[in-house]
């Protein structure tokens, strides 16, 4: 992992260096900043004035170099404006398609401009993130909330791109009336007469994903892919991409996918029937809160030492996590006849071990190519929304009762055979398809030697090695200590241990972790209490439940739909996040058990609000969460997607253990009683959010 200080004297453009933001200077002037007050010889507010002076001089410097080149380019097109709307008097298929290379040609500059800003952009908030880290105090919160809603604001000229869209419109209106005035020779019919008008140049699709980048507009793709949440590094270097091809394979990949499905489908297949199963053995049916929430006890061990075993090898991990879910799910079944609980829960103890998601998170990060990284990304939530919905729908299918020699098939039973037999297949599937990428550590020697030669790799292998003689910039970058700088704050090294972890995340991000524990617990509750509710308020029978669970999981894709290609693109994500906490809280609000009679009306269309609106509420803030962490945390065992997932798994633990105590002391009651910490919690999210609302930035 390469510090942005040094990405950003490679990748910037020589000619334009001087308008780029000083991030060398800014970095100096935190550091100095934090002696001069630990020695007490400066004052917190002396900084908060002259840091916000520095970063409003580098920002105008910025926006008025990006105006100045938006007049170059606007000036160009007017030029070629002129010569286009002569052809409409005299169409000639040459002098087409020179203005159309001459329009490509001011896009490629636009592109040009495009990166410009979106690395200033990046290097605006890494810097805000690090004085916040290295003060100790919300200066993000400060700087943001006086400069981004003000009438003259420049920061919004530098994450909003204002006056961009109006070059953009221009060229897209010029290349569409060309192309048209093209094919249909001689006869013009408008872009803005075609609705259905869909060919887009190649530079304007580039145009477009840079501008999506920039301002955070985002498509279905984009924000579904942000719920795997795969910290990607913001300034990916080409040797890096040139390594990942080598060790990517699609078989690999897709039983990478097809092992995300079969845990989701493993997760939810018992849920319709676990308090009908632990009934049949002797214990209350609150238990099931325990059943289920067993697996998720195991889990948060189960995501550490994947996620330390995908270190060495992808293909060892997977194989024991199919056959330690076999084993899981035998016993499962097998409990039945044995009539013992114990077994039934050491059976969901080994699913919860066997949870390979860490591996599955690791591998799209790890040995997929950025340029496929967020269709795999959205493959991998599209298969876990797929395998919840098929879990409780399998269920549905398997109300039937026979005996196979001494083996009971029921409801209770079968999703553990059936599901055995699941793994048992991708096993074997898995042994024979499944390639072992290439260790990083051995592609990045690899490289290194085709570049540099065996002799060198020797040294390398070694020890580490300092030539004898510097050039002149190197041995400036070396006493200006730029590199030991990076180093330091932005170590190479992954995170190794989640104490090291923990110390790295900044206010904001606590404050999101704890919204991704509410919402998971939130839709925890729904899910795990839905058999128990329903069968005592409706009297639903177990097809029922499995058919009201499986809508539940099919509304992830539709909703993810409206909210990734509409909503993303009109609202901000805190804007959007905060919204959906208050969605949460009322759908909860409107679940209570407070009128009489409960009606059906009530418990879908509250159910249904609360996880709809967390699952919006889990891109955005996956999304906000992937910005804010430290780029540490991007790899490495003890990696962003790690903690994330320890936090959901924590909040499923906690709701379903409220399910089995608040059914242990009164059934009618069970629904109150598991509504009201999620809604306590709910509440405490959203006056944490409001807190810290400036700082989602």
């Amino acid at each position: 992992m390469v510090g942005y200080g040094k990405k950003l004297r490679e990748l910037q453009i020589q000619e334009w260096k001087g308008y780029y933001i000083n991030y060398k200077l800014m970095k100096k002037k935190v550091k100095r900043y934090v002696e001069q007050l630990e020695v007490g010889a400066q004052n917190r507010h002396n900084v908060l004035r002259d840091f916000s002076m520095l970063l409003d001089n580098q920002i105008e410097k910025i926006v008025l170099f990006l105006l100045e080149q938006q007049g170059v380019l606007a000036h160009r097109l007017l030029d070629i404006g002129k010569e286009h709307h002569t052809l409409f008097e005299h169409p000639n298929s040459v002098k087409i398609s020179e203005l159309q290379e001459a329009y490509r040609d001011v896009g490629r500059d636009l592109l040009r401009l495009l990166n410009f800003l979106e690395m200033n952009a990046i290097g605006l908030r890494k810097i805000l993130k690090k004085i916040d880290k290295r003060f100790g105090y919300k200066f993000t919160d400060y700087y943001v909330k006086t400069r981004a809603n003000h009438p003259y604001s420049q920061l919004r000229q530098v994450f909003r791109h204002v006056g961009i869209g109006a070059v953009v419109g221009v060229l897209s209106h010029g290349l569409a009336d060309l192309q048209d005035l093209q094919q249909s020779q001689g006869s013009y019919i408008s872009i803005y007469d075609q609705p259905s008008y869909t060919h887009q140049d190649p530079v304007l699709k580039s145009i477009k994903e840079a501008v999506g980048r920039l301002s955070n507009s985002t498509n279905f793709l984009q924000f579904l892919g942000r719920h795997a949440f795969i910290m990607q590094e913001e300034l990916p270097s080409p040797p890096e991409d040139h390594i990942v091809d080598e060790r990517y394979h699609f078989m690999s990949l897709l039983l990478n996918l097809a092992n995300t499905f079969l845990y989701m489908v493993n997760t939810y297949i018992i849920v319709p029937t676990a308090d009908n199963y632990t009934l049949n053995l002797g214990a209350a049916a609150s238990v099931c809160g325990v059943v289920i929430g067993t697996m998720a006890v195991a889990q948060m061990f189960s995501s550490v030492y994947f996620s330390a075993w995908s270190n060495r090898s992808y293909l060892r991990p997977l194989v024991f996590s199919s056959i330690v879910l076999l084993i899981g799910n035998t016993l499962y079944a097998l409990a039945f006849d044995m009539n013992s609980i114990v077994v039934l829960l050491i059976g969901r103890l080994f699913c919860g071990l066997g949870s390979a998601r860490a591996i599955n998170r690791r591998y799209i990060s790890d040995c997929v190519p950025s340029k496929l990284r967020m269709q795999a990304s959205a493959g991998f939530v599209s298969a876990s929304a797929l395998g919840m919905a098929c879990g409780p729908a399998l269920a549905c299918l398997l109300q039937t009762d026979f005996r196979i020699y001494r083996f009971t098939m029921n409801q209770d039973t079968l999703p553990g055979w059936v599901m055995s037999l699941a793994w048992l297949i991708y096993l074997l599937w898995l042994w024979i398809c499944f390639k072992e990428p290439a260790h990083e550590n051995q592609a990045n020697l690899v490289l290194y030697e085709a570049d540099t030669g065996p002799a060198v790799h020797v040294a390398v292998e070694n020890e580490p090695t300092q030539p004898l003689l510097m050039n002149s910039e190197e041995k400036e970058q070396d006493e200006e200590g730029e590199e030991e700088n990076d180093n330091a704050e932005e170590t190479k090294k992954p995170v190794t241990s989640i104490v090291v972890a923990y110390k790295l995340l900044t206010p904001a991000v606590k404050v999101q972790l704890f919204v991704y524990f509410m919402l998971k617990y939130a839709m925890e509750i729904v899910l795990a209490e839905s058999s128990l509710v329903t069968e005592y308020y409706f009297i639903w029978s177990t097809s029922n439940v499995s058919i009201f669970l499986a809508c539940l999981g099919l509304t992830v894709l539709p909703v993810n739909i409206v909210v990734g290609n509409y909503i993303s693109n009109i609202f901000e994500e805190r804007q959007v996040l905060l919204t959906s906490e208050i969605m949460v809280c009322i759908g909860l609000l409107l679940s209570f058990h407070i009128m009489i009679p409960y009606s059906v009306t009530q418990y879908v269309g509250s159910a249904l609000l609360t996880f709809v609106s967390a699952e919006v509420l889990e891109g955005v803030n996956l999304s906000l969460l992937s910005k804010m962490m430290s780029s540490r945390l991007s790899r490495g065992t003890f990696n962003g997607g790690l903690l994330s997932t320890e936090a959901g798994t924590l909040a499923r633990v906690i709701a379903d253990g409220t399910i089995t105590i608040s059914g242990y002391f009164s059934e009618s009651n069970l629904l109150n009683t598991t509504l009201l910490p999620a809604l306590l919690i709910c509440v405490s999210s959203i006056i944490a959010t409001c807190y810290s609302y400036n700082s989602l930035y």
